[in-house]
């Protein structure tokens, strides 16, 4: 049995690293990199704003369940769009680490379309003995 251990919504239209990104120089190697675009940057700041920032970040086995609801019928990237809300979620110290220990799951996550209210749903289920 999952017992559901964290709720939240951003109220912002979802976006994706990977499509986000642009390439600067080091000035002091002169070597190209990739580094995320001002929007997406922003957009990750903004995120704070709509989490509840635990005492301690989860350490255990979970299963995310994310329901993102973007303002247009734009193609994208189901995995793209999970792969950014990790990243937020480690950085805003809701989850200790992205990876298979912690995150075992992300099932039931989708993308539907809410031209008048673009959101991302987050639900964060701790995984029981049994499943």
């Amino acid at each position: 049995m999952c017992v559901e251990v964290y709720k939240a919504v951003i109220k912002m239209n979802p976006k994706t690293k990977k499509n986000s990104q642009r390439i600067v120089m080091n000035r002091k190697t002169g070597r190209p990199f990739l580094l995320q675009s001002e929007e997406y940057t922003q957009y990750e700041k903004d995120c704070r704003y709509f989490l509840k920032i635990p005492d301690k970040p989860i350490d255990y086995p979970i299963n995310i369940k994310y329901t993102f609801y973007r303002k247009n019928n734009i193609r994208c990237d189901l995995s793209n769009l999970i792969a950014c809300c990790d990243d937020v979620l480690v950085k805003y110290g809701i989850l200790v680490d992205d990876n298979f220990h912690i995150i075992v799951g992300h099932d039931g996550s989708r993308v539907k379309i809410d031209k008048e209210n673009p959101r991302t749903e987050i639900i964060i289920y701790k995984e029981g003995e049994d499943t």
